[in-house]
């Protein structure tokens, strides 16, 4: 194994590849974004790149498949797989960047008025998406997902509930 520098979304290629038992690049794009993108998004290219990364680090081995497009077929190494188990047994933590751009805007001095009642509407959309989520298909899902959904479920309350405050605050200091 060369000494490749892992990242957190090499570690998302090695954990749905590991998920799938075999995948295309294409396919972990797809997996991506139907599972993680919500709380964790990588760009289209960065699985293509990740995928010739791992492969060249020997985390991954590819098979080509005789028929249709030529496609590769990706599966994790023994070394790969002790990668991925290494990393999800690590309990480091590293601090969160929210990157939340209406947060942003505040600071640099965007009207709450004007912010405050979109940001409001989205954050109560997305909860209530993944409270149906949640109810139609919790029981199908293992608890490490059932876990990151309910993160996704707070985190969507807490900032509905943070830009109500803005709005009321809004509403203070205007009338007052």
């Amino acid at each position: 194994m060369s000494d490749a520098r892992l990242t957190t979304s090499s570690y998302l290629v090695l954990g749905i590849i590991d998920k799938l038992g075999e995948a295309s690049p294409y396919d972990v794009k797809v997996e991506a974004a139907r599972t993680v993108a919500p709380f964790w998004s990588v760009p289209h290219a960065q699985v293509y790149a990740q995928c010739d990364r791992l492969l060249q680090a020997d985390l991954l081995s590819q098979v080509r498949q005789e028929s249709g497009r030529n496609r590769r077929v990706l599966t994790l190494t023994e070394e790969g797989r002790a990668a991925l188990q290494g990393w999800l047994a690590d309990p480091e933590f590293v601090p969160v960047e929210a990157r939340e751009r209406g947060i942003l805007k505040l600071w640099f001095g965007g009207r709450p008025d004007v912010l405050a009642p979109t940001q409001v509407d989205e954050h109560v959309r997305t909860l209530g998406e993944y409270e149906e989520l949640a109810a139609s298909v919790g029981e199908l899902l293992t608890p490490g997902q059932r876990e990151a959904l309910e993160f996704g479920i707070r985190y969507e309350r807490m900032m509905a509930d943070f830009w109500q405050w803005v709005e009321r605050r809004e509403e203070r200091t205007t009338d007052g």
